[in-house]
Protein backbone atom coordinates (compact mmCIF):
# COMPACT_ATOMS: atom_id res chain seq x y z
CA UNK A 1 0.00 0.00 0.00
CA UNK A 2 2.85 2.43 1.18
CA UNK A 3 4.59 1.59 -2.23
CA UNK A 4 1.36 2.50 -4.20
CA UNK A 5 0.85 5.42 -2.33
CA UNK A 6 4.33 6.67 -3.07
CA UNK A 7 3.97 6.07 -6.80
CA UNK A 8 1.14 7.84 -7.10
CA UNK A 9 2.66 10.77 -5.45
CA UNK A 10 5.69 11.20 -7.65
CA UNK A 11 3.51 10.74 -10.96
CA UNK A 12 1.62 13.73 -9.40
CA UNK A 13 4.62 15.54 -8.82
CA UNK A 14 6.14 14.93 -12.34
CA UNK A 15 2.86 15.91 -13.58
CA UNK A 16 2.97 19.18 -12.08
CA UNK A 17 6.74 20.13 -12.66
CA UNK A 18 6.28 19.38 -16.17
CA UNK A 19 3.43 21.55 -16.25
CA UNK A 20 5.42 24.02 -14.99
CA UNK A 21 8.18 23.35 -17.18
CA UNK A 22 5.75 23.56 -20.13
CA UNK A 23 4.49 26.66 -19.09
CA UNK A 24 7.66 28.89 -18.72
CA UNK A 25 7.42 29.32 -15.27
CA UNK A 26 10.59 27.17 -14.76
CA UNK A 27 13.21 28.42 -17.37
CA UNK A 28 15.81 26.42 -19.08
CA UNK A 29 18.63 26.06 -16.57
CA UNK A 30 16.72 26.50 -13.61
CA UNK A 31 18.02 24.03 -10.62
CA UNK A 32 15.68 21.79 -9.17
CA UNK A 33 16.66 20.82 -5.43
CA UNK A 34 15.22 17.77 -3.88
CA UNK A 35 14.76 18.97 -0.36
CA UNK A 36 13.26 22.44 -1.79
CA UNK A 37 11.07 20.25 -4.09
CA UNK A 38 10.03 17.60 -1.41
CA UNK A 39 9.46 20.86 1.07
CA UNK A 40 7.37 22.38 -1.67
CA UNK A 41 5.32 19.09 -1.93
CA UNK A 42 4.94 18.36 1.89
CA UNK A 43 6.58 14.44 0.89
CA UNK A 44 9.64 12.88 1.32
CA UNK A 45 12.80 12.96 -0.88
CA UNK A 46 11.81 9.51 -2.53
CA UNK A 47 8.63 10.48 -4.51
CA UNK A 48 10.55 13.72 -5.85
CA UNK A 49 13.84 11.91 -6.66
CA UNK A 50 11.56 9.24 -9.05
CA UNK A 51 9.25 12.57 -10.50
CA UNK A 52 12.85 13.70 -11.42
CA UNK A 53 13.63 10.64 -12.96
CA UNK A 54 10.61 10.53 -14.88
CA UNK A 55 11.11 14.13 -15.96
CA UNK A 56 14.66 13.15 -17.07
CA UNK A 57 13.53 10.38 -19.33
CA UNK A 58 11.07 12.57 -21.20
CA UNK A 59 13.87 14.72 -21.73
CA UNK A 60 12.54 17.48 -19.99
CA UNK A 61 15.65 17.81 -17.95
CA UNK A 62 19.20 17.13 -17.50
CA UNK A 63 19.93 14.65 -14.39
CA UNK A 64 23.51 13.08 -13.61
CA UNK A 65 24.65 11.26 -11.36
CA UNK A 66 25.75 13.20 -8.06
CA UNK A 67 24.97 16.60 -9.48
CA UNK A 68 21.70 18.76 -9.16
CA UNK A 69 18.87 17.80 -11.72
CA UNK A 70 18.16 21.52 -13.99
CA UNK A 71 15.61 22.70 -16.63
CA UNK A 72 16.81 21.06 -19.87
CA UNK A 73 18.89 23.70 -21.70
CA UNK A 74 20.03 22.13 -24.94
CA UNK A 75 22.95 23.10 -27.03
CA UNK A 76 22.87 25.11 -29.87
CA UNK A 77 23.00 22.03 -32.28
CA UNK A 78 20.64 20.13 -30.54
CA UNK A 79 18.20 22.63 -30.19
CA UNK A 80 18.49 23.30 -34.11
CA UNK A 81 18.04 19.78 -34.58
CA UNK A 82 15.16 19.75 -32.49
CA UNK A 83 13.53 22.82 -34.40
CA UNK A 84 14.06 21.12 -37.76
CA UNK A 85 12.27 17.89 -36.69
CA UNK A 86 9.39 20.30 -35.15
CA UNK A 87 9.38 21.76 -38.27
CA UNK A 88 9.21 18.59 -41.00
CA UNK A 89 6.43 17.51 -38.51
CA UNK A 90 4.40 20.57 -38.23
CA UNK A 91 4.11 20.79 -41.94
CA UNK A 92 3.63 17.65 -42.57
CA UNK A 93 0.71 17.64 -40.44
CA UNK A 94 -0.81 21.09 -41.99
CA UNK A 95 -0.47 19.68 -45.59
CA UNK A 96 -2.85 16.16 -44.51
CA UNK A 97 -4.54 18.38 -43.16
CA UNK A 98 -5.22 20.23 -46.13
CA UNK A 99 -6.93 17.35 -47.35
CA UNK A 100 -8.19 15.71 -44.93
CA UNK A 101 -9.61 17.52 -42.60
CA UNK A 102 -13.59 17.26 -42.64
CA UNK A 103 -15.51 20.83 -43.13
CA UNK A 104 -16.39 21.10 -39.10
CA UNK A 105 -12.98 20.64 -38.39
CA UNK A 106 -11.97 23.66 -41.06
CA UNK A 107 -14.63 25.44 -39.41
CA UNK A 108 -13.41 25.20 -36.31
CA UNK A 109 -9.93 25.51 -37.07
CA UNK A 110 -11.18 29.09 -38.60
CA UNK A 111 -13.01 29.58 -35.60
CA UNK A 112 -10.12 29.26 -33.11
CA UNK A 113 -7.91 31.29 -35.37
CA UNK A 114 -10.39 34.41 -35.43
CA UNK A 115 -11.03 33.91 -31.51
CA UNK A 116 -7.36 34.31 -30.94
CA UNK A 117 -7.10 37.83 -33.10
CA UNK A 118 -9.10 39.56 -29.67
CA UNK A 119 -5.94 38.29 -27.45
CA UNK A 120 -3.33 39.92 -29.99
CA UNK A 121 -4.73 43.24 -29.53
CA UNK A 122 -4.81 42.72 -25.67
CA UNK A 123 -1.60 41.77 -26.19
CA UNK A 124 -2.10 38.82 -23.57
CA UNK A 125 0.42 36.50 -24.39
CA UNK A 126 -0.33 33.74 -21.40
CA UNK A 127 -4.22 33.66 -22.96
CA UNK A 128 -2.25 33.47 -26.57
CA UNK A 129 -0.15 30.68 -25.64
CA UNK A 130 -3.09 28.88 -24.44
CA UNK A 131 -5.09 29.28 -27.46
CA UNK A 132 -1.75 28.83 -29.53
CA UNK A 133 -1.71 25.24 -28.10
CA UNK A 134 -5.18 24.44 -29.37
CA UNK A 135 -4.36 25.83 -32.86
CA UNK A 136 -2.15 23.45 -33.50
CA UNK A 137 -3.43 20.30 -31.90
CA UNK A 138 -6.50 20.83 -34.48
CA UNK A 139 -4.07 20.80 -37.25
CA UNK A 140 -2.27 17.88 -35.76
CA UNK A 141 -5.80 16.04 -35.29
CA UNK A 142 -7.27 17.43 -38.89
CA UNK A 143 -4.33 15.16 -40.44
CA UNK A 144 -6.37 11.95 -39.12
CA UNK A 145 -2.88 9.80 -38.67
CA UNK A 146 -2.81 8.96 -35.01
CA UNK A 147 0.80 8.24 -34.80
CA UNK A 148 1.65 11.70 -36.61
CA UNK A 149 -0.33 13.45 -34.08
CA UNK A 150 1.04 11.33 -30.96
CA UNK A 151 5.05 12.20 -32.35
CA UNK A 152 4.35 15.78 -33.00
CA UNK A 153 2.84 16.56 -29.78
CA UNK A 154 5.87 14.49 -27.66
CA UNK A 155 8.16 16.67 -30.33
CA UNK A 156 6.08 19.90 -29.58
CA UNK A 157 6.06 19.43 -25.58
CA UNK A 158 9.86 18.84 -25.70
CA UNK A 159 9.90 22.35 -27.68
CA UNK A 160 7.45 23.78 -25.33
CA UNK A 161 9.50 26.39 -23.17
CA UNK A 162 11.40 27.49 -26.18
CA UNK A 163 8.38 27.79 -28.32
CA UNK A 164 6.52 29.95 -25.75
CA UNK A 165 9.58 32.37 -25.22
CA UNK A 166 8.82 34.08 -28.32
CA UNK A 167 6.07 35.37 -26.79
CA UNK A 168 8.59 37.77 -24.78
CA UNK A 169 9.34 39.91 -27.67
CA UNK A 170 7.59 42.53 -28.46
CA UNK A 171 4.89 42.67 -31.67
CA UNK A 172 5.81 38.42 -31.62
CA UNK A 173 2.20 37.97 -31.10
CA UNK A 174 0.80 40.30 -34.27
CA UNK A 175 3.44 38.27 -36.74
CA UNK A 176 2.22 34.75 -35.08
CA UNK A 177 -0.94 35.43 -35.48
CA UNK A 178 -0.21 36.50 -39.27
CA UNK A 179 1.71 33.20 -39.93
CA UNK A 180 -1.41 31.43 -38.81
CA UNK A 181 -3.23 32.86 -41.04
CA UNK A 182 -1.09 32.29 -43.85
CA UNK A 183 -1.35 28.50 -42.87
CA UNK A 184 -5.56 28.36 -42.38
CA UNK A 185 -6.15 30.25 -45.50
CA UNK A 186 -3.93 27.14 -47.30
CA UNK A 187 -5.53 24.22 -45.21
CA UNK A 188 -8.98 25.94 -45.77
CA UNK A 189 -8.54 26.02 -49.69
CA UNK A 190 -6.88 22.38 -49.82
CA UNK A 191 -3.61 23.40 -51.08
CA UNK A 192 -1.14 21.01 -49.44
CA UNK A 193 1.74 22.61 -50.90
CA UNK A 194 1.06 25.92 -49.59
CA UNK A 195 0.71 24.99 -46.41
CA UNK A 196 2.91 23.07 -45.94
CA UNK A 197 5.38 25.44 -47.02
CA UNK A 198 3.63 28.31 -44.63
CA UNK A 199 3.45 26.03 -41.84
CA UNK A 200 7.49 25.22 -42.32
CA UNK A 201 8.21 29.05 -42.52
CA UNK A 202 6.55 29.90 -39.41
CA UNK A 203 7.90 26.99 -37.41
CA UNK A 204 11.65 28.68 -38.60
CA UNK A 205 10.19 32.23 -37.31
CA UNK A 206 9.72 30.44 -34.20
CA UNK A 207 13.69 28.84 -33.57
CA UNK A 208 14.48 32.41 -34.85
CA UNK A 209 12.28 34.42 -32.78
CA UNK A 210 13.38 32.30 -29.19
CA UNK A 211 16.82 32.48 -30.82
CA UNK A 212 16.88 36.70 -31.01
CA UNK A 213 15.21 36.47 -27.34
CA UNK A 214 18.18 34.06 -25.39
CA UNK A 215 20.74 36.09 -26.84
CA UNK A 216 19.45 39.51 -25.64
CA UNK A 217 19.64 37.95 -22.34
Amino acid sequence: MLQAISRTSAEDIRQKLADRIIRGELAPGTALDETSLAADFAVSRTPVREALRLLAASGLIDQRPHAQALVAKPDEATLAGMFAVMGYLEALCAGLSAIAMTAPERDALDRQHILMAPLVRAGDAAAYSLANDAFHSAIYVGAHNAYLAEITRSTRQRLQPFRRAQFAILERLRRSHQEHTLVVEAILQGDRHGAESAMRAHIAIVEDAYRALSHAL
